[in-house]
């Protein structure tokens, strides 16, 4: 049996000037500087390590059991006994608040008046009170935070939330009841911390401006699109690549603020699910899970759409896809893609998807996802239910090793004490330290900081695979991994230049999770003069190859910046097909797409372990490297850089094949190259055969488009086509 291994062909790190990302990074900078709520700046850790558990006890019949001491329980860590220090029991009633009386009619001004200035916002938002070690801030309370995600919810929706978080308010609140309120729309914002005044609260709701955030949600490029022919206009935040990860990193912050509450909390998210497209980073997704269960953090995701009726041909607030009754090729308008059943079907499965990472935000934390009512009021009331009375234990860990790795809680009660279901969180991660490393500490760290089951994710990265065939059972897979230079810190050296060292660390695991092969580079990077400071407004782009055999892996890279001590993981699946299966099409590798050419001398930093794979790279030519658009947002005065290979096997000199690209607006074709035939270059070799367009984007208004690549073999009658979104800038 063939043994699979990863060999790193090349390393490759540019400094990047796409527009596409230069919308990001300055966006989460000054976020970052301008914002008290933000990632790194809520790290509530305890250097002591108390460890703090919410532990329901219930009888048989399912009722609290109110009557149990410190001495009934038992609690142990990784096998370990520990010593219960805290001990407390939280009584909460169930009885909802009397119902308030709408209040009176304001009476009509008898008069025009002066205008009364407008109040000043606060310069500092407001933030979530954390509570001593130890503490028992809110005794006898139930704690709630409604989280109002507006990223991509269209108003209806958000009309829909602030009119059941108002009658959750008035007619289901009860004495026990603390509810703190937290909006998203780009930017985390706590606008009220725990409070049991109705009042208060539903100010703060009634304030919420509706639109806001609706523009920033994925587009569906699909069968489900909605054919508008609206004119286009562009907004920076509706490009990011990194929108669903905020989502979930500002849950994270969101969690994080709430750590030092010992009481156990349910955070009631509302959104218009969570879209996932393409290639995403699992690492934030568990990251987020992580934190709020060592926070003692339940969600209970409510999705805003209530209840839906699918279908294909919209309805009155969004338009009906377009639709052609010969087909996408036919380029021609009509109905037949609304009844074909592509519609209905492509619009089920986006549904579906955006709700499965509510599912597992639930699911993953003890929480349960509320779906499929336009009641989302019943949401918050199902979270407040499973919220009954609990105790909070508390314990100082023996095990003060801050190595971010797992460590499993066991609670029993003691013989003699009649106790029919314990409920708790079962373990958590420890904290993790990692700090500029020295050249002893500097490998194990890396690969454990890998390893970890809580990945860290200070640094943003962004990751694209692709695959072009080497021989029948093995292929060439180039990783390009890029990250906002506005993540990164320089550190000053002799002269003018700055410096930052940036270390890579890969792993790729095949189905049986075995380890198929891993990868490890360190990249110096100088910066000079102009160039440094621009590096907030770009990207820094690296590469890697490997040789794989075809199946399906997980690939796991960490990025480390050795200024700060900064890190970031990616993880995600990605499918190495076996072109050599299907004879009845024609076999192609993956599509490149770019709006950068950039000579390999001109890289920042570089490391090359295999000069032979380095050569056989095939995005390099003549000296010249393609980068791959990670993103897939260009601009319009940018050439579109398509590259691709068509395999032959059994061809013994090159068989044409034609070729053209074609961008479309829902169904509509809005552009289509004139076709390319290909009548040379068959590598003897691999028995590919490249081909490449340049296409001036000048030509297409700005837009959301799907890129159609076709390929014909004439001769013997065999096709291929790939279809991607794509984003035009002005």
């Amino acid at each position: 049996m063939r043994t699979r291994r990863i060999v790193a062909a090349t390393f490759l790190i540019w400094l990047l000037t796409a527009y596409a990302q230069q919308q990001t990074p300055p966006a989460r900078a000054q976020q970052q500087e301008n914002a008290p709520l933000q990632k790194s700046q809520y790290k509530f850790q305890v250097e002591s390590q108390l460890v703090i558990l919410n532990v329901s006890a219930k009888d048989k019949s399912g009722k609290p059991i109110d009557n149990l001491k410190s001495s009934d329980f038992t609690v142990s860590e990784d096998g370990k006994p520990q010593e219960i220090k805290i001990f407390e029991f939280q009584k909460l009633e169930d009885a909802a608040l009397p119902t308030e009386a709408a209040p009176p009619p304001e009476p009509k001004a008898k008069a025009p008046q002066e205008a009364t200035p407008p109040p000043v916002a606060s310069a500092v938002a407001s933030t979530i009170a954390p509570a001593k070690p130890g503490e028992i801030k809110y005794k006898d309370k139930r704690l709630l935070v409604l989280y109002l995600d507006f990223q991509g919810m269209q108003p209806d929706d958000q009309i829909r939330v602030q009119t059941s978080a108002l009658k959750f308010l008035r007619t289901q609140m009860t004495p026990s009841d603390l509810v703190a309120l937290m909006t998203y729309a780009g930017e985390l914002k706590v606008l009220q911390d725990f409070t049991d005044d109705r009042d208060t609260v539903e100010k703060q709701i009634n304030q919420i401006v509706i639109g806001n955030g609706s523009e920033m949600g994925n587009v569906e490029q699909d069968d489900s699109s909605s054919d508008t022919g609206a004119a286009y206009v562009a907004d920076d935040t509706e490009f990011n690549i990194f929108n669903t990860d905020r989502q979930l990193s500002a849950l994270e912050d969101a969690v994080r603020m709430l750590a030092s509450l010992p009481e156990k909390k349910a955070l009631v998210y509302f959104g218009s699910g969570v879209t996932r497209n393409g290639i995403d980073n699992d690492a934030q997704l568990r990251a987020t899970v992580n934190a709020a269960l060592k926070s003692n953090v339940s969600f209970y995701p409510v999705d805003a759409r209530g209840l839906v009726a699918q279908s294909p041909v919209g309805n009155a607030s969004a338009a009906a896809a377009g639709g052609n009754a010969a087909g996408v090729g036919g380029g021609s308008r009509g109905s037949g893609g609304n009844f074909s059943g592509a519609g209905a079907s492509a619009r089920q499965s986006s549904f579906q998807q955006s709700q499965d990472t509510l599912y597992a935000l639930a699911n993953d934390t003890g929480g349960k996802l509320f779906v499929d009512d336009s009641d989302l009021s019943a949401g918050i009331v199902q979270a407040q239910k499973d919220i009954s009375s609990y105790y909070i234990l508390g314990y100082y860990t023996n095990n003060t090793a801050m190595d971010g790795k797992f460590r499993r809680i066991k609670v029993n009660v003691n013989s003699g004490v009649q106790v029919a279901k314990l409920d708790y969180r079962t373990g958590y991660f420890a904290d993790k330290q990692f700090k500029k490393f020295d050249s002893s500490d500097r490998e194990r760290q890396l690969q454990e900081a890998l390893m970890l089951g809580d990945p860290i994710t200070d640094l943003s990265l962004a990751l694209e695979t692709d695959y072009f065939r080497m021989a029948s059972d093995r292929y060439y897979v180039p990783v390009s991994v890029k990250l906002p230079g506005s993540d990164l810190e320089l550190a000053k050296t002799h002269g003018d230049a700055e410096t930052t060292r940036l270390d890579f660390i890969g792993e790729v695991r095949d189905s049986k999770n075995q380890v198929a092969a891993s990868a490890r580079d360190f990249i110096p990077v100088t910066l000079k003069g102009e160039t440094a400071a621009q590096l907030a407004k770009r990207t820094i782009a690296y590469d890697v190859g490997f040789v794989l055999s075809p199946g399906t892996y997980t690939v796991k890279f960490l990025a480390r910046e050795n200024v700060t001590g900064k890190m970031g993981t990616f993880e995600a699946k990605f499918t190495v097909p076996d072109l050599s299966v299907d004879h009845s099409y024609l076999p192609i590798s993956s599509v490149i797409l770019s709006n950068q050419m950039e000579k390999t001398a001109s890289e920042v930093g570089g490391a090359r372990m295999n000069m032979r794979l380095f050569n056989f790279n095939p995005l390099i030519e003549n000296g010249e490297k393609l980068i791959p658009s990670v993103t897939r947002v260009f601009r319009k005065d940018q050439n579109m850089y398509v590259f691709l290979q068509a395999y032959e096997p059994s061809a013994k000199t090159t068989e044409p094949v034609v070729a053209n690209l074609s961008f479309y607006r829902g169904k509509v074709k809005a552009f289509e190259s004139q076709p390319l035939e290909v009548s040379a270059g068959l590598n003897p070799n691999t028995k590919a055969v490249p081909v490449r367009f340049v296409i001036p984007l000048s030509k297409l208004e700005p837009g959301r488009y799907t890129c159609q690549v076709s390929v014909l073999e004439p001769d013997v009658q065999r096709f291929a086509f790939w279809r991607a979104p794509v984003t035009l800038l002005p």
